[in-house]
């Protein structure tokens, strides 16, 4: 049994025992997180599809960790001005062990 839910403008397909890396939300971790948004559900009866979401399906996850993503290096440059500009970035990510999908 497999879904695929929504989080943070992205799409994840998740099964349970899955660890995905998401991005940061504000959540209590102690209580689990819920994942709402479940676009698609396939398991015994077949293949749920939403429209935009599936109807009661719920994904329930525990949080492991919070960590940060690898670092992307932003270069601004324009030519023949001697204008040149480096900045890096680090994505806030929690670490997500996926355990219930409810269809």
């Amino acid at each position: 049994m497999y879904a695929v839910i929504e989080t943070g403008g992205k799409q994840y397909r998740v099964a349970k025992g899955d660890v995905i890396d998401i991005e940061r939300t504000e959540v209590d971790g102690k209580a689990g997180i819920q994942f709402d948004r479940v676009l698609m559900v396939s398991g015994d009866k077949g293949v749920q599809v939403g429209d935009p979401v599936v109807g009661g399906a719920k994904v329930t996850g525990k949080l492991l960790n919070e960590i940060r993503g690898d670092k992307l290096i932003v270069f601004k440059k324009k030519r023949r001005k001697g204008y040149k500009k480096v900045r890096g970035h680090r994505q806030e990510l929690m670490r997500v062990e996926i355990q219930k999908i409810k269809a």
